[in-house]
């Protein structure tokens, strides 16, 4: 459906990469969400798969980000001068965001992302053009995906915690990108974010295989993980988090993880373009409507 200020865009995304799983997302990314920020985008990457029996609480969860973006916006006084624009991230999960509830003030977990967020966008915005201004992009996790099933007994172990953020890192990197070319901020390039894991296939062997976006549980071991900030047209990489043993040769992950970016980065591209038009379209429509009620000029005579 396509409005003047509201575009969605729903794919499946099959991205085959030799001796990796066979990726197959639903994701529905929109954007204008928030008539009151300059910028804001909506993302949504549905589970994967259903579960094969009923259960109360679902195996799997999809994630689930929005993104605003205030600004660019004037520095108070009492800063000092900054000659290019101040970048300020934040990420927030809801508190119903994960199966254990999340409390209303932000956790080392929440600032690590936020970190790793805006490195992914410092080297995206072209700052010069914007001196003694700031802008302010905040992300809520409304469902954020789950380190592992709750039914499984190794649930609570150490080794599999942290899996699951990746892929919101990846997400937010994605909706924060949509919304900041939203907000007509000044960019190099559009970053999208993706990810690749090594996961241990069940069985008496045991072998490792490579999947693209992959869900933490719906794999019984992830050996490693990578999720990547990447600019496609420059080939740059503005941000990596590498997590477990990636073995001797972790050039193979990255290039899988960029694998994944590039395929959301053709979400990005359809979702942005409509958008563009929606908004052509509306601001042509006014100057229709003034060329047909304008009245012919009256000649005097006598």
């Amino acid at each position: 459906m396509l409005t003047e200020l509201r575009n969605t865009r729903t794919l499946w995304l099959q991205i085959p990469l030799p001796g990796t799983g066979q990726a197959n997302i639903r994701t529905d990314l929109q954007t204008g969400i928030v008539p009151s920020a300059s910028g804001s985008a909506y993302l949504e990457i549905a589970a994967k798969s259903q579960p094969s029996q009923s259960t109360l609480i679902p195996p799997t969860s999809s994630l689930k980000i929005t993104a605003s973006v205030q600004g660019p916006k004037p520095l108070p006084r009492t800063a000092p001068f900054s000659p290019s624009l101040l970048l300020t991230t934040t990420v927030k999960f809801a508190p119903f965001a994960t199966r254990h509830r999340r409390g209303y003030i932000r956790d080392s977990t929440e600032r690590d992302l936020g970190v790793h967020l805006e490195t992914a966008l410092r080297g995206v915005l072209i700052g010069e053009r914007w001196p003694k201004s700031g802008v302010e992009v905040v992300i809520t996790v409304l469902e954020g995906d789950e380190d592992a099933w709750w039914g499984d007994n190794n649930t609570e172990d150490s080794n599999g915690a942290g899996w699951g953020l990746l892929n919101v890192l990846s997400g937010c990197i994605t909706a924060a990108s949509a919304a900041i070319v939203d907000a007509g901020i000044d960019c190099v390039d559009i970053v999208s974010g993706g990810v690749a894991a090594i996961v241990r296939n069940p069985g008496p062997n045991g072998g490792l295989q490579k999947v693209l976006d992959p869900c933490p549980a719906e794999h019984k071991e992830v050996v490693a993980a990578c999720a990547v900030g990447y600019l496609a047209s420059r080939e740059e990489i503005t941000e990596m988090w590498m997590k477990g043993d990636v073995g001797s040769n972790p050039d193979e992950l990255i290039e899988a993880a960029t694998h994944a970016a590039l395929g959301n980065l053709g979400v990005l591209k359809e979702v942005l373009f409509e958008s563009l038009e929606a908004r052509m379209k509306a601001q042509k429509s006014p100057l229709k409507e003034g060329t047909k009620r304008k009245q012919p000029d009256t000649e005097m005579t006598g």
